[in-house]
Formats: C-alpha cells, structure tokens, sequence
C-alpha cells in the first residue's frame, strides 16, 4: 500500500554517460509518460487549494486569448521531433507543451534537463533524455543538471508540505543523485534566482529551554534553502498581515445596502449643503469647514459591545470582542464551534459592515447556513461572495475563513494581498485538523507566532463520535459510550481482513442497522496502492454498488467520482452523462463537463478516499481503514482529520495494534520546514527596535 504522505522512492546514484544509451532513456521514459498526469499518485496533494482553483478558472482570464491553434500545432511538432531525438516517449508532448510552453523545443535542445519540470518525470528519466541528446557531453556534473535537480529536490520537498529545505539536506540530496561537488554547484545555483538563501534562528525544540549563560550568546542559526515562488509567497503573507494590523484603526462608515437609499441619501446630502450651482459660498464653507458641524457626517461609534452582550454563547462574545478591537483574529476551535464565527458575521452585518464567511469546500460552505458564505476559492475566482472594489481588493470589511489550517501559503498570500487596508480578516479553524495539500503549514505558524489576538473556542463537540475526535486531539484514543452504535471498532489480522470487513460495513451492516443507504457511506484510507488502497477499494466498491461497463472512459452513470482538474484540488461529484465529447458530472449542486481528452487525468472514483481528498467535508457515515503496513505513516493528525469526517456514524477497522494509541500519544504529525513565524518574529522584531 502506498501512504498519502509516502515521500517518493530514493533514487539510485546517476551514472556515467557511457553506462547508458538512448533505448534505456526511451524504456525510462516511456514508464514516465504512463504516469502523467496521475492526480491520485503518492505524494500528490489531493486536497482543498484555493489558489489551484482560482488558477485553473482563470488560465485564460478577460482580455486575453489562447495562443492561436497554428503556433501550438508547431510547438507540439518541434517537441516531438525534440523528444524523438532524445529517445522519449511521443506520449509526453502535450505534457511537455503544457510544463514548459511553446518554446519547449528550442529550451530543451538549450538545457535537455528542463524536462525534469515536467510531473512524473524522474532524475534517471531526465539524465537518460539528456545522454539521447548530447552523447558524450552529458556529464553528472554539469551545470544545468545541478540546477534542475535542486528545483526538482524543493519541488518534492513542497509536494510534502515544506516551503524551505535546509542547506545539508538540499546538499545530501544533491550529492545522492551524483552530482560531484554539491556545495559548489549550490552557490552557483543561487546566484541564478530560482533558489534564495536564508538565514534563522533554529527553531526551539520540545520542551527545550535556554540557561541564562546561553541567552547570552549568539542564537543558533540555520541557512534555508527555498523556491523563489514559495519563499516570496511568504514574504509577501507576512507583509500582509502586518499590514492589516498596522492599518487598522477602527470602523469605516457603514454602507448602505440598497443602491437607491444610497443614490437618495447623497442627492439630500448635496441639497442641504448647497451644492447646487446658487450654492458656491455654502460650497465653500463646506470646503473650508467654517459654518459648518465638522462631526455632522461622522459615523456613530458601532456598538460591538451591545453586539457582543447579544451573541448566542460565551465564546461568540469572546470572538466578537476581538474582532471589535484588531484587524486580525485567530479562532480555534471543533466542528460545533463553527457557530461562533457565523454569530460574528451576522452581527457585523446588523452593525452595518460588509461581512463575509468563506469554507473550503461546497460542503463545508452549506453548512455554515448563512446568505453571506462562499467558498474560498469561488470568492478569490471573483465567482461568488461580494466582488472587488475598484482598487482590486475584495468589497468587504469584515472576511471570516474558516478551515484555516487548510490554507497553504502561496493561497494564504493572495488572500491578504486581496484584504483592503484597515478591514478585518479573521482566521478560523480547528487546530489538530491537516494541514493543507500544499506547502505551508499557515494556520499553525500564526498560532505559535503570537502576532495577533486568538480566541479558542469553549464550545465542545457532543456525542461519541465527538467526544472520541476530542480526546484523539488531546493524545488520548479513550474508549466511548455509543448506545446507539455511533462508534463501532473493528480489529482485524491483516490487509486482506481489513478491507473484506470494510467492505462488508458498506455492503451490510451499516444500511441495516443503522438505515443509512450506502451510497451515504465514505470509505477513508491512508493511501491509493495496495490491497486497502483507494484503487482497490474503488473497484470492489464499484463492483458492488453501480457495476457497468466503464462506457464513459472507464465510468458509468451515477458512478462517484473525485475531481481533481489541478494539484491540490478534490471535488466529489457524480457522473450523470458521458459521451464522445466527454463527461457531464453534478459536482456538488453544480454541473460541470470534463472533455474526454481530461478523464483520465483529472477522474477518479471516489466512493474511497484519502483523508487529504476528504478535508472539509462530511458524510452520514465513515468507514475508516488502518491495514498493518499503514501503521509507520500514521500521524494523530492524520487520525483525527479521519475521524471527523463522520457526521452519525464512525466505524473503525484496523490491523495496525497498539501501534493506533501509541500514534495518537506520540506522533502528532509530520513535520514541516516553514519559514513563516521566522519572518513575523524578525518583522516584530524590527518593530520593537
């Protein structure tokens, strides 16, 4: 079985260009072209990504055109000939078009290891390409090799959430794949912009703590290494934030929300200062403020405190009176707690503000039961929520994010970047949650910065399922009281037992005792491969529950599917047409028509699930599979994102032992290399200064 969060497998030292031939690169290559794009293989994010969202809806945006049908038609030729010279699969063209641009052809011929930018394409496969094109030339240490494989290795890192890599990580990985003299080609590499330097103080371990002699002396430092697009997004994240609460100074003037009254209450305005064309001398005084009330028009102070005292529990009013006093809050807190941040934005509307909340996910956005709710990635598309103002930032003066530890950093920066000055942004979210696909662990960061107000929620999640998921977030897998079969545990012996007993809850059990159709019910999973995988679950369950021919590119109407039309994005749907031209799916209320020739890269079924494809929503009932070889992957975070996602019923099935408890105490989750609280503490710093 193939983890979720399984790091790609090592690869093997390159070797000289006389070891190799152009066939070898051909049989790599081709094995390469296979496997693009696959949105479910290991170390794909597959979950919520605004920012890829908000990308894929606008590739090509107002005022521009695709490039004319002609010039790709030569692209796509000039890089065949490209790929056939250096013994690669034809199969990769459109993917290498797609990567590179049409100018592929005349940069990979420049730098044959720029093909490694292409997904699914592996350093062995890359060298293989370059020995087809330059023959005896090709050497592990030449330059360009040295570059692409440094992107690449940052490129991976970000796949498994980091946003920076240390130097003598960055430089065992370098040295692993032969490259001679790794030190000196990472100073060349950085003078060439895709890499930047940094360097911090190396974060304090768990529990570690500094004598007095130590806090006299230099603080340790490390030097990072980071993408310049990931070490840019979050600089530009940190500006932002420390923009919104240094901009902020209280409330702007609330806005009328009917048009007319607006257009009404300025044409009496004008009247009653004299701007008519007799009214230039009371003109002037208005101009001047003589004979005038200068507090005439200023805006009554909002009664935040009268909007606290009315919220509907404790930590709303908490909530609120934050907000009143900062222009950004935190929020912790479970699924019940997702009430506070709603009783915010409906008192800030009835104090005359523009508010808005926003989930991850359709689901999510439905639960929150309010007008004003989008979700992030409609609202950043300009799809939904309020629009832009005409200095490009969001119409609004009040944004509440929910499922903030989904946020990854490149989308967390063109979230604030769209915040104007002096409005209110509040983050909130439930802290043991996943982090997001993406790179970055925002949510988190900001949390142990302690650069804003934070309010945690006192709002407990009720029932077994909840009061199991709370103790799971604390380290503790309690045994719970479910009289009415809410939490079912189910052991079992090995892989093969764990997937027959799942299957069987789907199949049976949970539809007969508990009446819950089975078409209600997701199965979640660590991983894609293996006998317990999503692949292998995905077919039983087909089998079992819409079973066809795959008519439509391997699928059949009302099969269950997971949309994946760019990394990180993972929109459940159903198939309700398919034809030539493609399929027609009802992808959460709405329909939507992928061309046939994007099936295969953006489809899969999806009655089984990771937990990464699973975040944000919820369903009736959860089946949640632990085979034994999951156990080394396993993180309480992952446990607890999985355990949430069931609404009525949970039932767990597992073969991993005591290895389930021993998780849950000890290992919270993967770490990440971020650099995010770094740049707030030296940007606080400066401030303090």
């Amino acid at each position: 079985m193939t983890p979720e969060s399984a790091e790609p497998a090592a690869t093997a030292p390159v070797a000289t260009a006389e070891a190799a031939t152009a066939e070898t690169a051909a049989a790599d290559l081709t094995a390469a072209a296979a496997a693009v794009p696959d949105p479910s293989a290991p170390g794909t994010p597959s979950g919520p990504d605004a920012a890829a969202l908000a990308e894929a809806m606008r590739a090509v945006g107002p005022g521009e055109s695709a490039p004319p049908a002609g010039d790709r038609t030569e692209a796509l030729r000039a890089t065949a000939e490209v790929l056939a010279a250096g013994g690669a699969p034809a199969q990769l063209v459109d993917a290498v078009v797609a990567t590179l641009g049409e100018g592929a052809p005349k940069l990979l011929r420049e730098d044959p290891w720029a093909i490694l930018a292409v997904a699914g394409v592996r350093p062995e496969h890359a060298d293989g390409f370059a020995r087809g094109l330059l023959g005896a030339e090709c050497t592990p240490g030449d330059e360009r090799r040295a570059q692409a494989l440094a992107v690449w290795l940052l490129e991976q890192a970000a796949l498994r959430g980091h946003t920076a890599v240390e130097l003598p990580e960055l430089q065992a990985g370098l040295e692993k794949q032969g490259v001679p003299d790794a030190a000196a080609a990472l100073a060349a590499i950085l003078g060439e912009g895709q890499v930047m330097a940094f360097q911090e103080e190396e974060p304090p371990g768990p529990g570690s703590h500094r004598s007095d002699a130590e806090e006299d002396e230099e603080p340790p430092v490390r030097v990072l290494l980071a993408l310049d697009r990931l070490a840019l997004a979050e600089e530009s994240l940190a500006d932002g934030l420390v923009r919104l609460l240094s901009t902020f100074e209280g409330d702007p003037r609330p806005v009328a929300t009917d048009p007319e009254a607006e257009a009404e209450a300025e044409a009496e305005a004008e009247v009653e200062a004299g701007t008519d064309e007799a009214g230039t001398d009371a003109e002037a005084e208005l101009d001047t403020g003589l004979g005038t009330d200068a507090d005439a028009d200023a805006p009554a102070e909002l009664d935040w405190a009268g909007a606290a005292e009315a919220a509907p529990s404790s930590s709303a009013t908490a909530l609120i009176r934050a907000v009143a006093d900062s222009g950004l809050v935190l929020h912790t807190g479970g699924v019940a707690a997702r009430a506070e941040p709603v009783a915010l934005v409906r008192a800030a509307r009835a104090l005359g503000l523009r508010a808005w909340i926003t989930a991850s996910t359709e689901d999510g956005r439905r639960r929150l039961a309010d007008e004003h709710a989008a979700t992030l990635a409609g609202l950043l598309a300009g799809a939904e929520g309020p629009g832009r103002s005409a200095d490009g930032t969001l119409a609004l003066d009040l944004l509440v994010v929910c499922d903030a530890p989904a946020l990854d950093a490149e989308t967390a920066a063109t979230l604030v970047e769209s915040i104007a000055d002096g409005a209110r942004l509040v983050l909130s979210g439930d802290p043991a949650e996943l982090w997001s696909a993406g790179p970055g662990r925002v949510f988190a960061d900001l949390l142990a910065a302690k650069s804003c107000p934070a309010v945690a929620s006192r709002t407990p999640d009720f029932g077994p399922i909840g009061e199991l998921v709370s103790g799971v977030g604390i380290g503790e897998l309690l045994p719970v009281e479910a009289p009415d079969k809410e939490v079912v545990i189910v052991t079992a012996r090995d892989t093969a037992e764990t997937a027959h007993r799942a299957l069987q809850l789907v199949f049976d059990s949970i539809p007969r005792a508990l009446g819950i159709p089975a078409e209600q019910v997701r199965v979640l999973t660590p991983g894609h491969g293996g006998q317990a995988g999503t692949r292998a679950l995905n077919a039983a369950l087909k089998q079992r529950l819409n079973p066809g021919p795959g008519a439509f590119g391997g699928y059949d109407q009302d099969d269950l599917v997971v949309h994946s039309p760019a990394p990180g994005v993972a929109r459940p749907a159903t198939v309700r047409a398919g034809g030539p031209e493609g399929l027609v799916l009802d992808c959460e209320g709405q329909e939507l028509r992928v061309p046939r020739e994007q099936v295969a890269g953006s489809l899969r079924h999806g009655w089984a699930l990771t937990a990464h494809q699973a975040a944000g929503r919820r369903w009736p009932a959860v089946v949640v599979l632990l085979p034994p070889e999951a156990a080394p992957e396993l993180t309480r975070q992952w446990v607890y994102a999985a355990f949430n996602r069931a609404e009525r019923h949970l039932s767990v099935v597992h073969a991993v032992g005591p290895a389930l408890p021993e998780t849950v105490a000890a290992v919270p989750a993967r770490p990440r290399t971020t650099r995010l609280r770094g740049i707030l503490a030296e940007q606080r710093a400066d401030l303090d200064g």
